[in-house]
């Protein structure tokens, strides 16, 4: 049987499942390149790391899809050095790309196990500074905001309340919105007198339970 070193799994991923299909933001196809995506999947997965889909990381969460993962990220347009809210830190993958960004990340996750694995997750990659905690996430982190940026990676049946309102005026925010089986990717613009939608693609994501989701 022929082994693929994971160093050209992980150059074809960048190459095949990002570039190639529209992810255009180099700062965001070099954090994909350096960040090992193994690291954040279940041992007993990680030589299917790189494919062309989620994975489960157990707990009935998944980690994205690289280009649904790489998508959203783009939309954000960052710079490095924006406060960033994650809701969803799930394996601590999308964290640890936000991280390699240089943006300074606020990551809420529902389920204490999955936290903890994040963090130790962050460690093995050697990524560190961001701030994580075990909570509700459709209520954001209140004491913390606001937030230049808003990153949902679970899917809402509808836009968060609170999440808005912890996003600073003139910031954005990306998010599935929708019903239990497929929902749209949104982009969320926050004005100093509205609140601006649009849509992106359709998805797939797992639903963010709490106060203000499912």
């Amino acid at each position: 049987m022929i082994t693929v070193p994971l160093e050209l799994l992980h150059r074809k991923m960048v190459e095949e499942q990002l570039a190639a299909k529209g992810i255009r933001d180099p700062r965001v196809l070099e954090a994909f390149r350096k960040v090992p995506r193994p690291l954040f999947v279940p041992a007993s997965d990680r030589d299917r790391s790189f494919g062309d889909h989620p994975l489960e990381i157990g707990l009935e969460q998944t980690i994205s899809q690289p280009y649904m993962a790489a998508l959203m990220t783009q939309c954000l347009e960052l710079s490095g050095g924006e406060k960033v809210l994650e809701i969803g830190t799930g394996s601590g993958y999308q964290t640890a790309i936000l991280l390699a960004l240089g943006a300074r990340v606020f990551s809420v996750e529902r389920i204490e196990v999955l936290s903890r694995q994040a963090r130790e997750n962050l460690e093995r990659a050697g990524l560190k500074g961001a701030s994580l905690r075990v909570g509700d996430g459709t209520l954001g982190w209140p004491a913390e905001a606001p937030f230049d940026r808003v990153i949902v990676t679970a899917a809402a049946p509808s836009l968060p309340v609170a999440l808005v309102e912890e996003l600073r005026v003139g910031g954005s925010m990306v998010i599935p919105v929708g019903g239990d089986k497929v929902q749209e990717l949104m982009l969320v613009h926050r004005d100093a007198d509205r609140v601006r939608r649009n849509r992106i693609c359709e998805c797939v994501f797992v639903k963010l339970l709490g106060h203000d989701g499912w």
